[in-house]
């Protein structure tokens, strides 16, 4: 392990080593936005995330039965472990107890994906713990003032974002999971911005790359390089769009009411349709994890009709040409700044 990474998310401390280049460097952009100096008196007690360019060490496996089925794994628990078996590819060891993390795998990728993930999985439960909650939305800003746009998998959230960021004005908070707090505030998560190849428009090449995911193909990567400069560290809730999209050529945007974002809030948040669970790693632990979820969820809603309370609320029906969905909307987005700023002054 001649590479190390360590990573401050809000708190979740992390530090990430590996024998392989590739995947490090993914992790180290992707969050480079919560990565902190990594020398030894600063790593205290982060959780070891350590990724082997190795063959799966399936010997030390020990003979039990499968607990959890996903698309990507399969998982086996034995005692304080859990071992994720990513269908032969790749083996990774979470110990539970240290919260410490272990991939062995040839695929450069595959240890990269498989890292991410359990980032996200594991910050996720950390978030819901302190207060912040992850929603599957796009978040901008502009003047301090957050927009969220909830859009289901494959809406377009990206494709809007990387519209979005062609307008100096606009400041990026997350592209598909920024966090609420107890009051309502949208908080920066911003990693990279995901699209399919072809959809990169005047994106420049050395600001991405594309990798192979386990379930759903090649993917192609925005690197946070690409928007380092335009991130809100935390916004205000101005706007939430309820979004949906046609085929035509405008986008239309129109009043929603605040029980239609309640509705969208409870999927998007509340439950977390769309956001990364990591399933493998946090299903059957016991009651004691069901009544943790249960408040989480409890803190989740609290903190979502908070934001609709002090959001304007509206469908937004995306068409196909992405300049134009952009341009609609920072309209409604300047809007509806220069609506607050004149009720302040």
């Amino acid at each position: 392990m001649n590479e190390a990474c360590l990573l401050d998310i809000y708190g979740y401390r992390a530090l990430v080593t590996s024998t392989s280049t590739v995947a490090l460097s993914g992790i180290r952009e992707d969050f480079a936005y919560f990565v902190v100096d990594a020398s030894a008196e600063n790593q205290g007690t982060a959780v070891k995330i350590q990724l082997f360019d190795a063959d799966p060490p399936y010997s030390e496996v020990p003979a039990v039965e499968a607990t959890v089925f996903t698309p990507r794994n399969v998982s086996y628990r034995h005692g304080d472990l859990t071992f994720v078996d990513y269908l032969g590819r790749a083996l990774a060891i979470h110990d539970r107890k240290r919260g410490d993390f272990q991939v062995f795998s040839r695929d450069p990728d595959l240890l990269f994906e498989a890292a991410y993930l359990f980032v996200l999985s594991q910050s996720g439960e950390f978030f819901d713990a302190h207060g912040l909650h992850r929603v599957h939305a796009l978040g901008v800003s502009i003047q301090n003032q957050a927009a969220l746009v909830l859009l289901p998998m494959g809406g377009g959230k990206s494709t809007l974002g990387a519209s979005l960021l062609q307008l100096p004005v606009i400041q990026l908070l997350s592209d598909d999971s920024p966090l609420i707090d107890s009051k309502g505030n949208v908080w920066a998560f911003p990693l990279r911005l995901g699209l399919l190849p072809g959809s990169e428009g005047s994106i420049p090449p050395d600001k991405m790359r594309t990798i192979r995911r386990m379930e759903f193909g090649p993917k192609l990567l925005v690197n946070y390089s690409y928007f380092a400069g335009r991130v809100t560290d935390c916004a205000e809730p101005c706007l939430l769009f309820l979004g949906s999209r046609s085929l035509q050529n405008t986008c239309t945007i129109k009043p929603a009411s605040k029980l239609s974002a309640v509705l969208a809030m409870t999927s998007n948040c509340v439950v977390g349709l769309g956001l990364f669970q990591g399933m493998e790693f946090v299903f059957q632990r016991g009651w004691l994890e069901v009544f943790r979820k249960t408040l989480a969820a409890a803190s989740r809603l609290r903190a979502s009709l908070r934001l609709i309370a002090r959001s304007d609320v509206y469908h937004l029906i995306l068409g196909r040409e992405p300049e134009r969905n952009g341009a609609a909307v920072l309209e409604q987005m300047q809007l509806c700044v220069n609506k607050r700023s004149g009720v302040r002054q």
